[in-house]
């Protein structure tokens, strides 16, 4: 397989509210992250930060230009990759032991990365093998009903555990914005392997169910709306009923 240049790796769209959508191309779409740059006032936010295999920093100039806060959606290998990268990062109190002691089996990296996930292998010196998330110690733990603030806009943090213990969605509800993490996305949803997170999935899909949604940006795929979030998650809960 071939590898990419690192310029080519990561690619940048702009979408509206303020939101860029930033992602990696090379990794097949089931596994890809979708990586959200939000602007505010004061500061910008950034939701997750992919595999860490290629610098966003060094790569993607507009993680540089503003004094920015770094959050983690969960700590799984696809989503905290460039967390190190950054002096503000803030996780779920869940889950801040992973982001500061990450492991290929905590992450899941061990379970995932193969050569086979990428349609392009990252530049050199990358390897599947010894491919290991580096460690990046919460500078503030997230609870539910806390709020990153943004000066001008501001992210209420909803718990939703299910798909793992510490994932958060960041509801924004003076625009109708969510970004959902990995709970709920407009494709085949990951579930936890024991009943307590499938009961913990179940009252996150009702919570997120309710909201007022306009828009979802979600940890992979596209984008979607709020006609479109609600129909997702009737039909799961739906399916969960029978």
């Amino acid at each position: 397989m071939t590898r990419a240049r690192p310029q080519d790796w990561w690619r940048i769209r702009t979408l509206t509210d303020g939101v860029t959508w930033i992602d990696e191309p090379h990794v097949h779409e089931f596994y890809r992250c979708n990586v959200w740059h939000i602007r505010g006032r004061d500061g910008d936010m950034l939701v997750d930060s992919g595999m860490g295999v290629v610098s966003l920093r060094d790569w993607v100039p507009i993680v540089t230009e503003r004094p920015l806060q770094a959050v983690a959606s969960h700590t799984h290998f696809d989503h905290i990759g460039c967390h190190h990268e950054f002096s503000c990062r803030l996780c779920h109190v869940a889950e801040a032991d992973l982001l500061a002691s990450p492991t290929r089996a905590n992450t899941l990296a061990d379970k995932y990365v193969v050569d086979d996930i990428f349609t392009t292998l990252p530049p050199e010196p990358y390897l599947s093998t010894t491919y290991a998330v580096k460690s990046a110690p919460a500078t503030r733990v997230l609870q539910d009903g806390d709020v990153v603030d943004l000066g001008d806009r501001r992210f209420e943090v909803i718990h939703t555990p299910g798909h793992s213990p510490g994932g958060i969605a960041l509801w924004e509800a003076a625009t109708g914005i969510l970004f959902s993490g990995d709970i709920v996305y407009d494709g085949p949803l990951i579930e936890g392997s024991s009943a307590a997170e499938m009961v913990q999935y179940h009252r996150s899909m009702e919570r997120l169910y309710d909201l007022p949604v306009r828009v979802v940006h979600g940890g992979h795929f596209p984008s979607y709306d709020g006609a479109r979030h609600r129909e997702i998650i009737a039909d799961w809960l739906r399916e969960k009923a029978q």
